[in-house]
């Protein structure tokens, strides 16, 4: 039987349980909710298969969809039963070890190490909204699969990006950019603790993310956890010059990008508002001082990786500046940039050919822009580095 039969087969038995569970009205008015069926839900054929026998279907399903939409068979098959919901996701490997985004919380996980992943970012002007989506080709542009939406929010000191899960800009908040006046700084918050250290920010941003507009209590906590900060060199004489940027990743030490070293990763999002909230410090300070951007003074003062752009050289011939983006980009824009991690202490990256390049974008077309990253990063925070390029900068150009 072809996979795609069986799994509209496993989604008709699935929609069949799940309709014994629907509230039933009765001619009183009254709403009588009917428990579901345990037995029906344990003599499902599909719970029954045989557990080697499920293995290997699995195993072919994980193997032979490696793209999107195809990948969404692997996340069906976690939605037949318990059992086959546990073996999918000891099947599933990360995106750092397997360089596939499966479930959700694959865009909160660090980046693949081997190569990048090639991703892009379209532009809605009318409704101020960006949204990154994962090619389904190698092309430069395609349907793709939608990961993350923003929406640009102005407000009278500084701008917002908030970026949520869904392709509509509305869907469940994980976390947010925050511009100064100027434009020229920039700090990525988290909606979920990146690792167990971190602090919640208690500033007037903890309090924005209950906007209408969005809907963050989705199942899931709502804090402001500070994991990088973005800066770009003020340009105080006018000059033509390509900007520079420097990007401090909070949460992620500089023992990471070291031979042997691990980025955190987060494992799956809280289960519940009201679990979430008495498993990070959001109502109650912890030890520890924190400084004016919320980010907590760690005794040890480990240096955390710096992302610096790499210098581009000017072409006599075609009289600009000029980077190798290997085909990915194809027109000339500020916003172009390429990012290679250094140490926070390095005055300077190296800039070398043999770098590599932690997170590359810049312009296909006039509303589509490439977005390639790699470990150490997630998609999220590439996402929101991404975005602090979109801003107009007083006093940079």
């Amino acid at each position: 039987m072809p996979f795609s039969n069986m799994v509209q087969e496993m989604k008709g038995e699935i929609g069949a349980i799940s309709r014994r569970c629907l509230p039933r009205p009765r001619g009183t008015g009254r709403v009588e909710r009917v428990e579901p069926d345990e037995a029906a839900l344990r003599e499902s054929s599909w719970a029954n298969v045989p557990p080697e026998l499920m293995r290997e279907v699995l195993k072919k399903v994980e193997v032979g969809e490696a793209r999107w939409p195809g990948r969404a068979a692997v996340v069906a098959s976690a939605g037949v039963c318990r059992g086959w919901r546990r073996a999918v996701k000891e099947m599933v490997l990360v995106p750092e070890a397997s360089g596939k985004l499966t479930f959700p919380i694959s865009v909160k996980q660090p980046g693949p190490r081997d190569a990048p992943l090639k991703c892009f970012i379209r532009r809605n002007r009318t409704t101020q909204s960006y949204f990154l989506c994962i090619g389904a080709t190698d092309a430069l542009s395609d349907d793709g699969k939608v990961l993350l939406a923003a929406r640009k929010y102005r407000r009278p000191s500084c701008t917002e990006y908030l970026i949520s899960l869904g392709s509509k800009g509305n869907g469940t908040y994980i976390g947010k950019l925050r511009s100064n006046f100027l434009g020229t700084k920039f700090t990525v918050y988290d909606a979920h603790s990146p690792c167990a250290e971190a602090v919640v920010s208690k500033g007037p941003s903890a309090h924005m993310i209950g906007s209408a507009q969005v809907s963050p209590t989705k199942g899931l906590s709502a804090g402001n956890y500070p994991v990088s900060h973005i800066s770009y060199e003020v340009n105080v004489f006018g000059s033509r010059a390509p900007r520079k940027m420097d990007c401090v990743m909070d949460s992620i030490p500089v023992s990471a990008i070291k031979e042997g070293g691990t980025a955190p990763t987060q494992t799956g999002f809280p289960s519940s508002a009201s679990s979430s909230f008495a498993s990070v410090p959001f109502f109650k300070a912890k030890s520890g001082q924190v400084d004016s951007s919320g980010t907590q003074l760690n005794s040890q003062n480990e240096s955390k990786v710096a992302l610096k752009n790499k210098s581009p050289s000017w072409n006599q011939q075609l009289r600009c500046w000029c980077l190798n983006f290997h085909g990915r980009v194809t027109a000339a824009s500020v916003k172009n940039f390429q990012l290679v991690a250094s140490d926070e202490s390095a005055p300077t990256p190296s800039n070398q050919e043999g770098d590599d390049v932690i997170l590359q974008f810049g312009k296909v077309g006039k509303d589509l822009f490439t977005m390639d990253y790699r470990y150490p990063i997630s998609a999220f925070q590439a996402f929101a580095i991404c975005l602090s390029s979109f801003e107009t900068k007083i006093g940079c150009e």
